[in-house]
């Protein structure tokens, strides 16, 4: 069973809201934070990302950007920007994008849950990703991102919420990048408390995304229980500020690829290995006139830009596999094409391969391959049921298979450990 509890949230005060909320520390580099924060000098960012209050000869990782962290959140508490709730609740975030929406629960989820892998991960993480955020967890003494966690869709927990919505919210603005978010308190004892009961009828709950930063949350609260040997498990330390979604809200867009060369293959000869082992289609200047069109329309399809050419392809059965992870569409493309033929053993650490989410289009595809690539592939997404078999079966996806949108913001829930 899960446990998944409300909590006292440290949150925006209502007119700050819109100015604070900022996108994962992890999609700017330095540059580009420092550029946000400059225009933006409220922004979540400036606490996210703390060495954007220093020369750029300063150490990102310097224990006095953790300090400097540390000291602007409790001065945007003191100084009102950030408010601390009385009691402990629950929260829903809705976010809508090009009119689709999903609507989480905001809550904290063990880390006993975590580690007996009753909260199921699909990815690996990296030792050097994590200590950042070890680092910035510990400092503040609160973690500030939430983690995407999706859970089966459960008719309880959508009635709350329905109910909940039915209320004004107590965030509702339009971020820069045109997507919409919500907030409302769940705040009736009665409805925490089926909330609660709900989740703890769960045996599964999903990490969507956010593993480096579920792990490090993790760890932080291992390491306090080492620092604490009487603690009792309450302590907040044990658990971890978590957004959890139903399944059948969430969509997970196309992770793309693009390979800088043809491992020495021609044009022509590599397209005769893609014929042999695929059945390709070359499009029509009609097809593609709308960039839509080019993307693959189900599993086991894919699209190929190479010499300023798209071409239809559609896996054989033959490469067909019922494993959850080898039946993966990016598996198969690497088990048929990017090892054999383009001689890409390990796409993790193979500078010649490169990854484009689905949020930057076909186009980006084509003006990869036009400047810096040789050849790219559109796939058609992963799905959430994919994802969960995967997880199920205590397996691990190859890396760059999902890719989330719209982003949860940082900044809008904090939860004091």
């Amino acid at each position: 069973m899960a446990t998944i509890k409300p909590f006292q949230c440290v949150r925006p005060a209502e007119n700050m809201a819109e100015t604070i909320a900022a996108l994962p520390y992890d999609v700017y580099n330095r540059a580009e934070a420092k550029e946000v924060v400059a225009k933006n000098p409220s922004s979540f960012l400036a606490i996210d990302r703390a060495e954007t209050s220093f020369p750029d000869d300063v150490d990102t990782y310097a224990e006095c950007v953790y300090e400097k962290a540390a000291s602007m959140l409790q001065e945007w508490i003191a100084d009102g920007r950030f408010i601390r709730d009385e009691r402990n609740c629950y929260y829903i975030y809705q976010l809508i994008m090009n009119g689709r929406a999903q609507t989480g629960i905001v809550a904290c989820a063990s880390i006993d849950d975590y580690q007996n892998s009753i909260i199921k991960k699909h990815e690996n993480t990296r030792a050097d990703k994590e200590a950042d955020r070890i680092h910035h967890v510990d400092s503040l003494n609160a973690q500030t991102g939430p983690i995407f966690l999706a859970y089966r869709a459960n008719d309880v927990i959508r009635n709350v919420v329905q109910k909940t919505m039915k209320n004004a919210p107590l965030y509702d603005f339009v971020s820069d990048d045109s997507i919409t978010h919500r907030v409302w308190v769940i705040s009736e004892a009665a409805d925490i408390d089926s909330v609660k009961q709900a989740f703890a009828q769960m045996n599964e709950i999903y990490i969507a995304d956010g593993h480096h930063r579920a792990a490090s949350a993790v760890k932080v609260g291992l390491k306090r229980r080492q620092e604490n040997p009487g603690y009792t498990g309450d302590e907040e330390f044990n658990y971890f500020l978590s957004v959890l979604f139903p399944d059948e809200e969430l969509m997970i867009m196309d992770y793309n690829r693009v390979v800088k060369d043809l491992n020495d293959l021609s044009e022509s000869e590599f397209l005769e290995e893609m014929r042999n082992r695929f059945f390709l289609q070359e499009m029509t200047d009609e097809e593609i006139a709308e960039k839509e069109n080019i993307k693959p329309k189900q599993k086991g399809h894919f699209s190929m830009y190479l010499g300023q050419k798209w071409y239809a392809c559609k896996m054989k059965p033959e490469s067909m596999s019922n494993d959850p992870v080898g039946g993966l569409d990016v598996s198969i493309l690497q088990n048929v094409v990017l090892e054999p033929v383009l001689g890409i053993e390990d796409p993790k650490t193979d500078p010649r391969i490169d990854f484009v989410g689905g949020i930057r289009g076909m186009e980006e595809l084509e003006r990869r391959v036009n400047t810096d690539c040789k050849v790219a592939f559109a796939m058609y997404p992963t799905s959430i049921s994919e994802l969960f078999a995967v997880a199920d079966a205590g397996r691990l996806m190859p890396p760059k298979s999902t890719w989330f949108e719209p982003k949860l913001r940082s900044g809008l829930f904090i939860h004091e450990i």
